[in-house]
């Protein structure tokens, strides 16, 4: 399963990582220099959710922004106990 939420595409970004170097020009100096450039990734908060797709219960990675926003619709909590209408609903 790649690493890709499953509602907004949020997915690894690549990028760099400067190294800076000097003492900035307000505090009395000559300027920072960059003395090196790598390359890095920035990748997204993604949690393992069960979630209901397409009416069933399923598990997804999913962005953490996707769950604030309310796109993630979670199953409902399951009864571990007999209930009067379960009894009824045997006994017919």
């Amino acid at each position: 399963m790649p690493r890709v939420c499953h509602f907004t595409g949020k997915s690894t970004r690549s990028g760099n990582s400067y190294r800076i170097r000097g003492r900035k020009k307000y505090l009395g100096g000559v300027g920072t220099k960059i003395t090196s450039c790598t390359k890095r990734k920035f990748k997204p908060n993604l949690q393992n959710v069960t979630a209901m797709v397409d009416g069933a219960p399923k598990r997804i990675k999913v962005s953490t922004k996707a769950i604030r926003m309310g796109l993630v619709v979670k199953p409902q909590k399951r009864k571990y106990t007999w209930t009067r209408k379960q009894q009824q609903a045997g006994q017919a």
